[in-house]
């Protein structure tokens, strides 16, 4: 094996006894739940602060409580089943989308892969559980989520829930090829799908600082993935009602609202174990007090981590405004998707080559030539494209476009343009000719007032 790569020990992983089991699960759904309780008062109180007004202040102490709140007036609002919609299809599809955004929280490791703590005298890790394909099991979890959003707008029987969830389907399909091209970055270099190897993996240095391109990449279609603002076009209310929850209310409307919020959690844990060392102290931190990232002070760091990943989240709703859906297809496919596959081979190619023992300034030098000669060829590609534009014989001067040319009226085609419309007289004009009044603009083309004169001689 490479000396570059990590090797896997996930032998402390199933030892635990049932209730210890339960224990964790029971732990992994309450940091859920609490944090999503969490992120809901924070993202009304921060963008109250941001837009400089007061926010939620009526229920609990500052206004704390107002998620608690919110969610006891949902559960006693009345549960409306749309007549048309398919009944079975619509009260499974929310319960679809929101058990898949808990199960992915079993495999993020909350502190080291030793046994570091002890519950009721038993010695176990930080973690539920952890798989040689980790990151594999939140992909695939993350894509089942989306059968939810998409059953919910096809089961409802209206028009809008369903263009909302075909638009959830296009940009999960979109964005998920980039974030997985993100994740192979991180695989090259710590030789593992394992959670709690790649966070094993960040012990000098971590991966945000050795493949930035790779978590800007991520954070864009996290962004995406979880139809956040400004990508949240499956719910768009300008355009859509409600999107894809629009025939929903009470228990159910909720329970997307809830796997919305469970899924800004899900891949805010992920980005912080991928990239920001998951659950490791911060550098300065870490360098003068080794007990940092031993007992239950890792759990804090990474508490903290993922909270500032959701205040991410929150400061781009309050400062970017929706996209239009041809932009965010547009991002996904023509820049997200290339620069990703790019950044991949470039890593791959670093990976090799350090695996083959080259020096760093020799890698550096045949990456940075590489990426001379490729922009070397760009250039010289788009000469010879020029020129030959130039040289192209000037296009012809399209025919008027004639909207009734087919016997009735068509919309025009990309490049034509509708005929002029005459301009409209206004009331006191058409008021003037009915009744023989002088009519300055139009004497000499309709002759209305002379000719009224005269029949009232006559």
């Amino acid at each position: 094996m490479s000396p570059y790569l990590a090797a896997e020990d996930l032998s402390m992983f199933g030892t635990d006894p049932w209730w210890l089991v339960a224990i964790k699960a029971v732990f992994c759904f309450a940091f859920l739940m609490v944090t999503v309780l969490i992120s809901i008062v924070m993202e009304r109180k921060v963008v109250a602060w941001m837009q400089l007004r007061i926010g939620p202040n009526r229920h609990g102490p500052w206004g704390m409580l107002q998620s608690l709140a919110d969610g006891i007036k949902l559960m006693l609002k009345e549960d409306v089943v749309v007549k048309r919609a398919d009944k079975a299809v619509y009260v499974l599809a929310p319960i679809v989308a929101a058990i898949p955004a808990f199960m992915a929280i079993a495999v993020i490791p909350f502190g080291p892969a030793g046994n570091e703590i002890s519950i009721f005298g038993q010695r176990t890790t930080m973690q539920l559980t952890d798989l040689p394909i980790a990151m594999l099991y939140i992909l695939a979890v993350a894509s089942v989520g989306i059968y939810g959003i998409v059953l919910a707008g096809w089961s409802s029987g209206s028009t809008y829930p369903l263009l909302g969830g075909l638009r959830s389907c296009a940009q999960m399909i979109s964005y998920e090829i980039a974030m997985g091209a993100a994740f192979a970055s991180v695989f090259l270099y710590s030789g593992s799908m394992s959670t709690s190897t790649i966070v094993e993996g960040q012990t000098d240095r971590w991966y945000i600082l050795l493949l930035p391109v790779s978590f800007i990449i991520y954070i864009v279609t996290m962004v995406g993935e979880t139809n956040r603002a400004p990508f949240d076009m499956p719910e768009s209310e300008g355009d859509l009602v409600g999107g894809f929850n629009t025939e929903y209310s009470s228990i159910k409307f909720a329970m997307f609202m809830l796997a919305e919020y469970v899924n800004m959690v899900t891949v805010s844990a992920v980005a912080t174990t991928l990239f920001l060392g998951g659950w490791r102290a911060p550098w300065p931190i870490s360098t003068f007090w080794e007990g940092a990232n031993h007992g239950w002070w890792p759990l804090l760091w990474f508490t903290v981590k993922v909270q500032l990943l959701l205040f991410m989240f929150i400061w781009i709703r309050g400062t970017l405004p929706r996209v239009r859906y041809d932009q965010l297809m547009k991002l996904g496919w023509k820049v997200l998707i290339p620069v990703s596959l790019v950044w991949l081979m470039l890593v791959a190619s670093v990976r090799a080559l350090r695996n083959e023992g080259y020096d760093f300034a020799d890698i550096a030098l045949y990456v940075g030539g590489g990426v001379l000669a490729v922009l070397l060829l760009s250039f010289v590609a788009d000469m010879f494209r020029e020129k030959a534009k130039q040289a192209e014989p000037p296009a012809e001067t399209p025919a008027a476009f004639d909207p009734m040319a087919g016997g009735f009226p068509v919309p025009p085609l990309p490049g034509q343009e509708l005929p002029p419309v005459p301009r409209r007289r206004s009331r006191r004009e058409r008021e003037l000719i009915v009744s023989g009044g002088p009519d300055t603009q139009s004497d000499g083309s309709l002759g209305g007032s002379t000719d009224g004169k005269e029949a009232s001689d006559g």
